[in-house]
Formats: structure tokens, sequence, C-alpha cells
């Protein structure tokens, strides 16, 4: 009985004056009982009617040797089962003299360890780590004062540039202060220093588009370990730009968690909509639908939204945190000078009296005219070859355009994917041929193999031997 049921009992002898002997009878209790209450009732009031605990409430009347030795079982990698630990303090207290406990207080011994000491031992520091080590959520103070860079493999099947079905991946920059989207980029392939560097002159140089207007340089770039966040490329870019450069612990994403946490919108807000998504479980790839381009264009729909509606923690959409009371965010001087630390792919070439000719393209610029015949350095957007931008011993040139795609947009994928296609069709044509040829051929018939002999081989000498 609990505190409150007593007090209704004893209140009518409080209150209005029953006597005990008269509660006893009428409840079936002792006498005693209720005078016991009554005296802890006046000494302490209605929490003293509550029930004491038992000063042993939560021990064992064991030796502590052996409650050791069943812990110290329970903490074994693997763990035995209960049952065999119990087997086993059996043998052991038969050989020490001490009492045997029964399989419950064994049981109980063990289920009562601590979860953090349970997890250490049996799962590792790593499991430890993620469950009970107490975690700094750190915040910037103000926007571009920390950007959050990432990779991850998207939940989806796309039309690869061969024609098979391929996996894209999504690289992420994200303001840590606001939550804002800066960039971002999509690729088939594995992460490389192009796609960061991709990624991060997005999130640099202004957009054209109103709605989306966080840029700048920020002060720092969180980072993983990956090869291409490690590469001298970035880090030379990071000294040139004036960017700290930060890297994570090893095998803690939780450094990340922001970032982590869009990926995992993008996953089930937006490639849950769009054909092609791979559901957990499903044993088979789904047929794909869409291109590259087409999942980059619904990437860039979804990041506007996302950078324009609340955010769940800040309460205000990213976009409005990011703009804050309004601030000049520093940019580079010009775009050509961006393109320079952080475009990496650069070739060489040499100026032909009519351009310069790269991947199938013809690209012109009056500027050319003086430098015919003498080898330049060319950096290109693989999103966009229908313009080349030129250099000569680390100076910029000019911006050579190819005429006669200058009103398109042709990224370097869609040339690939023409030359494949291109090379699949003569291919295809070259065996339709040959197949006509050999239907209209008479075979030519083949002369039988002597049978081998199986005599012992000659030993070879040399031609003077046999004189």
């Amino acid at each position: 009985m609990d505190a409150d049921g007593r007090w209704q009992i004893l209140r009518l002898h409080v209150e209005d004056q029953v006597p005990l002997a008269a509660l006893a009878r009428h409840h079936g209790l002792g006498v005693r009982t209720l005078e016991r209450w009554h005296a802890r009732y006046r000494a302490g009031g209605l929490p003293a009617l509550s029930r004491l605990p038992r000063a042993d409430a939560g021990g064992h009347r064991l030796p502590a040797d052996l409650i050791a030795l069943i812990e110290g079982l329970g903490l074994t990698r693997p763990r035995p089962p209960i049952a065999a630990i119990h087997r086993t303090v059996v043998k052991v207290c038969a050989g020490t003299g001490w009492p045997v406990p029964s399989y419950g207080v064994v049981r109980s011994i063990i289920t009562a360890l601590d979860p953090g000491m349970v997890t250490l031992a049996l799962e590792g520091p790593a499991s430890y780590r993620d469950k009970y080590e107490l975690a700094l959520r750190r915040t910037a103070d103000h926007p571009n004062a920390m950007w959050q860079a990432d990779h991850t493999l998207l939940d989806i099947v796309l039309a690869g540039t061969d024609g098979k079905p391929a996996r894209p991946w999504l690289t992420v920059v994200m303001d840590d202060c606001s939550r804002a989207i800066c960039g971002y980029t999509v690729f088939f392939g594995a992460p490389s220093t192009m796609h960061t560097a991709l990624a991060l002159r997005q999130a640099i140089w202004p957009k054209t588009d109103p709605r989306w207007p966080m840029c700048g340089i920020p002060e720092a770039l969180y980072v993983d370990h990956g090869s291409d966040f490690t590469s001298d490329q970035l880090a030379r870019t990071a000294v040139d730009l004036h960017v700290r450069l930060i890297h994570s612990a090893v095998a803690r994403p939780q450094g990340r968690g922001k970032v982590e946490r869009f990926f995992g919108t993008v996953n089930t807000e937006l490639l849950t909509t769009l054909p092609g998504h791979l559901r957990s479980g499903g044993e088979r790839w789904p047929t794909p639908a869409l291109s590259l381009a087409d999942l980059d264009a619904a990437v860039g729909a979804f990041v506007l939204d996302y950078n324009g509606r609340a955010h769940s923690e800040l309460g205000v959409a990213p976009r409005s945190a990011w703009i804050a009371d309004g601030w000049l965010p520093r940019l580079p001087d010009t775009l050509q000078a961006l393109d320079g630390l952080l475009l990496t792919v650069a070739r060489s070439r040499t100026v032909r009296r009519d351009g310069i000719h790269f991947q199938g393209m013809r690209y012109v610029s009056p500027t050319l005219a003086g430098f015919v015949g003498r080898p330049v350095v060319i950096r290109y957007d693989p999103r966009d070859i229908t313009e080349i931008r030129v250099f000569d011993h680390d100076r910029f040139l000019c911006t050579a355009v190819d005429q006669d795609h200058h009103a398109q947009q042709i990224s370097l994928k869609d040339v690939q994917t023409a030359r494949n296609a291109r090379r699949r069709a003569l291919r295809r044509a070259i065996n339709e041929r040959i197949a006509v040829v050999a239907a209209h051929s008479p075979e030519v018939p083949t002369r039988p193999l002597p049978p081998r002999t199986q005599g012992s081989a000659r030993l070879k000498v040399y031609k003077e031997d046999l004189r």
C-alpha cells in the first residue's frame, strides 16, 4: 500500500477522530500498524507514510569476489549465454566453498551492469563513442564563417554515359551557420578533386538566380579525410583563397552531421518522387528513366526550395538566416582568377591558324591571333565546354568559344555519350557487313592436322655436331 492509500485510512482518525481500533476492525489491519502509521505521520507528514526502502536493496549477499567473477564473465567477448555463465560459477563455487547463486541471481547481476561498460567491452570503443560519449554541437557564429563539404552516393539509378544503369554521386557545400546550400554538383564515377572544385566554384561565385544569393569565400572549410579533400591541389587553393582547411576526425561522421542530414533529406524527399529510385530491400535495380542532366535540374530545384523554406531547428529559412541583417561576402577579383585556382582540368594545346582544337571542337578568339603556333594551357568546365579559358604561363589571355555550339550548353558527358553512340553505330554497321560477306563466301576446307606420335622426343643438337 502506498502513502496515499495509508492516508485515506488514517485521515478518518486525524480529521474525524474515528478511533484507531474501529478503523483496524473495519479495514482488517492491526491496531499497532495504525499506531505506527500515525506516529510516522505526526513526525514527518504525508511523505513519512511511504514505504521505506531496504538498506540492502539492489545488493546481493554474495562475496565480492564472486560478484566480480560473474560480472567479468558477463563482460567477456564474445559473451557466453547466461546459462553457461551460471554453470561456470557453480563449478568455481564448488572448488572455493562460496555459496552457490541461483540462475536468477546470476542473471540479475549481469543485467545490472552499466550499459556503457557492456558496450565498451563487447562492441568496442567505436560503438561506445557513438552511443555514450558526450557530443559537442558547435555552430558557426555568422554566415560564411565555416562551410561543410561532403559527397554521397544517391539512391537512384540513371542512364549512364555508356547507356548502362549507374548510380550518381552528389557533392554539397553547406554553410554551417545558416544551413544554406551554397553549391552542389552531381556526377558519375568516384569523387575527385575536380568534382569538389566544381561545387566550390558554384558556391563561391554569385549566382544569376536572385533566389540563390549565397556566395563568397568562407573563412574555414570543414571536410573529411577523402583523397580529394586531402589533395595538394585543394590545400594550395585554400592557401591562395585564405581559407582554413579543417579535417574531421577519422571515421567520425558526427562532425559533419548537418550535411549528412541534408543528404538524408534528399534521399527521402526528392529521390522517392523520381523514377529509378532505389528502395530499401529492393533486389533488382529499376529501369533508369532519367539522365544526369535531368537529375541535376531536379536537385537544383530542390535546393532552391530547401533554402527558401523554414528550417526545423533554426525556425527561419536558410536563405533568410544567411542574409541576416545584410552584409558583404568576400569574393575573388574575377571569375577567371577563381577558375585558375579551382578548375584543375588543364590541358596543353597549340594554337593553330584556325583556333584551338579540343574534344572535336574548334575554339576561336581574336586574342589568339598573336599566339599562333605557340603552346598554351586551357581550362574548362566539364559541365559546359562550349567555351574554354586560355592561359599563357599562368596569365589569363582570353575566353575562346566554339562558334558552332555557342548558343547551346554542351557538357563533356554529352560529347562522350555522342562519341560512344557513334562508335556503337559504326560497330553494328561493320558487323552487319562482315556477316553478309561471311554468308556469301565459299567455305575453305580445313586440312586436318596429322596425328601426334607418342615417340620419344629428339634431342636438339647444333648443325656442327652432325658432321
